[in-house]
């Protein structure tokens, strides 16, 4: 029975989808930057239909999840404690790969650029190289995407269906709108650099959520998360100031 509990946590699950799944579009508009149109809008729909795939069946294993959670590797120094899970594990190795690959970005965007004019040969970057960074990306983020949608529908009856009913929408109306956010992310370069330093943000926050989950502490001092209220303020914020920037050359230019 369709109840108004279950109609509040199923619209609020897909928002809160969606939302997530920004950094998501962000980091497949840049990737798919690089190719020619056609091959672009066949990344990126392939890309957030593998996102699809794996949330469901995260969703549809977790038990498995949840076993995920528990301690691998213990450690208690008197310098350095720990208790490292998978979970720990992946959301670590997805933070240094974001970290890594915006870094690299924005090198290739800001010095690539030069290297590039003095060169005939361009550097390659393989369609298929391109859709395996997406897909294990594509994993850290489904484990941030799940766990929140695990916590929010703890307890409903029918929680599994609303779930993968709001990973399923959401990740349509995402599909709906990557095209036209990845043509205008690429069409404005300072953007671009912009987006990358989102992810270096969020891989920063994936390291500082996994040490805290694992309990960790250096030298007594134990790691807190960052509040994505936070992240996504500041993310706003920029985009905002950036948004202002944009209006301003533009009327400059007329």
């Amino acid at each position: 029975m369709i109840t108004p509990d279950l109609i509040v946590a199923f619209l609020t699950l897909t928002f809160l989808e969606v939302v997530l799944g920004v950094d998501n579009i962000i980091f497949i508009s840049i990737l798919a930057g690089r190719f020619p149109v056609e091959k672009r809008k066949k990344l990126m729909q392939i890309g957030l239909l593998a996102a699809m795939g794996m949330r469901i069946l995260l969703l549809l294993g977790v038990n498995s999840l949840t076993k995920m959670q528990a301690t691998l590797i213990q450690f208690d120094t008197q310098y350095f404690s720990s208790n490292i899970s998978v979970q720990t594990l992946i959301l670590l190795a997805g933070g240094l790969f974001l970290i890594y690959k915006s870094t690299h970005e924005i090198f290739v965007k800001v010095e690539g650029n030069l290297a590039e004019n003095n060169s005939e040969k361009k550097p390659s970057f393989s369609f298929s190289k391109a859709l395996f960074q997406i897909v294990l990306i594509d994993i850290v983020f489904s484990f941030d995407s799940i766990l929140t949608a695990v916590g929010m529908t703890n307890g409903l009856p029918y929680a599994l269906w609303i779930m993968i009913a709001a990973v399923v929408i959401s990740i349509s109306i995402m599909i709906g709108f990557a095209d036209p956010i990845s043509r205008f992310v690429n069409k404005h370069p300072s953007l671009q650099i912009l987006g990358l330093s989102f992810l270096l943000l969020i891989g920063f926050m994936l390291l500082t959520e996994a040490a805290s989950l694992s309990g960790t502490v250096i030298f007594g001092s134990s790691i807190s998360t960052i509040p994505k209220g936070y992240l996504y303020f500041a993310i706003a914020f920029s985009l905002g100031v950036e948004v202002l920037n944009m209006r301003i050359r533009k009327a400059k230019g007329n």
